[in-house]
């Protein structure tokens, strides 16, 4: 029998770490990658050159593929509605994939599945936005129905004048909106689960995750001093909506923890930052675990290795020398392990992650924040 062969849309940190999964098992991984100097495609071996976007492109590099996944969001769904309709098995599929994708489709479907979430309304003038505020209370968050990630394409709108000014650029850059009430919540957390074709769903144990202007530094598994009530209930939700929207592969619900309970925030449909820490510390990875889902193989262990597993992103700082960090950062912790992406460095941007797993959180937590500020530079 010939090992199938998936195709992942996108040449990002997601495929590259997706492609080392696909290794153990046997299975051929081709990629869809813009440029050769894509994180995936730099150590792929199929590597097909295109453009997400393009339909020609996406239906070359379908026709030597078993199934499509994606590392990402951005496909045109209709582009996948032809795919499939041309025979293509496209998992996630688009009707799907389109809540990841919108999230004013994603509010109205989980509004209608019971599945808890902030107020929220689509608003279209300063005017529909202030009436939401008088309801829910200034400031209100504004975000982008498409596109936003790591903080873009959201903004805490404190007032009318400043609803006015948003709302009349975003207009002028065709830019659709909705508002959401500002949640006060005690601590961001993310429920990760996966879904085959055949409904089989497993949950990870829920995690914390430590946002900084938008964007993850660390994620801390199991989340530390979750009630017991609220993680059952985070990894409920996210198979419900798994369920719901029919999702194939890996789902991530990012959450807000409130004193109420857990409300979804966001949707990933694909592997995600925040299960980054599964390589080392769960039974079967995240990227594994998609791999087996959307190949409609029996799902995974998703179960700790350690008490506690804590992950760190690296992010650049001008141009530090990575590499030479290693010597430090491995001589002093022995059990530390990297993953860089070899990415471009840019100031902020991910380009790789540590990870380290312990019996004592306050150590792991602290080794972990040391190895990822001297590989970025900031300490010495």
């Amino acid at each position: 029998m010939e090992y199938p062969v998936v195709g992942m849309v996108g040449g990002g940190q997601l495929a590259r770490m997706t492609h080392q999964a696909s290794i153990g098992l046997g299975i051929t991984f081709r990629v869809l990658a813009q440029t050769p100097d894509d994180s995936a495609a730099q150590v792929a071996r199929h590597v097909h050159l295109g453009d997400h976007r393009d339909l020609d492109a996406l239906r070359a590099f379908a026709a030597a593929c078993d199934v499509v996944t994606f590392d990402h969001e951005h496909v045109p769904a209709a582009h996948l509605r032809t795919l499939r309709a041309e025979g293509v098995v496209v998992r996630p599929g688009p009707d799907a994939l389109v809540h990841a994708q919108d999230k004013g489709l994603m509010r109205e479907r989980l509004t209608r599945a019971g599945v808890p979430c902030p107020r929220w309304r689509h608003v279209a003038t300063a005017g529909d936005v202030a009436a939401f505020a008088e309801e829910v209370g200034w400031p209100v968050v504004l975000k982008a129905r498409r596109g936003g990630y790591d903080g873009k394409g959201v903004w805490v709108v404190p007032s009318s004048e400043e609803a006015r000014r948003l709302v009349e650029e975003a207009t002028a850059r065709k830019i659709r909106l909705i508002a959401e009430e500002k949640v006060e919540f005690t601590r961001e957390l993310a429920a990760l689960v996966a879904r085959s074709p055949h409904g089989q769903g497993v949950a990870y144990p829920v995690v914390e995750t430590v946002q900084v202007d938008g964007v993850c530094r660390e994620v801390i598994a199991p989340a530390p001093g979750l009630d017991p009530e609220h993680a059952a209930a985070a990894q409920q939700a996210a198979l419900k909506i798994a369920g719901e929207l029919d999702v194939t592969g890996v789902l991530a619900v990012e959450l807000f923890d409130t004193p109420a309970g857990v409300l979804v925030n966001e949707l990933a449909m694909r592997p995600h930052n925040s299960g980054h820490w599964t390589i080392e510390g769960a039974r079967t990875s995240q990227f594994e675990q998609h791999l087996r889902a959307v190949l409609d193989l029996p799902l995974g262990d998703p179960s700790l290795t350690a008490p506690y597993v804590v992950m760190a992103n690296v992010l650049g700082l001008d141009e530090p020398d990575i590499y030479g960090g290693y010597e430090h950062c491995m001589a002093r912790d022995p059990g530390l392990k990297i993953h860089m992406y070899g990415k471009e460095v840019r100031p902020g941007r991910k380009i790789g992650h540590v990870t380290v797993l312990g019996d004592d959180l306050e150590d792991v937590r602290e080794r972990a924040r040391h190895a990822a500020a001297y590989l970025r530079g900031e300490i010495t």
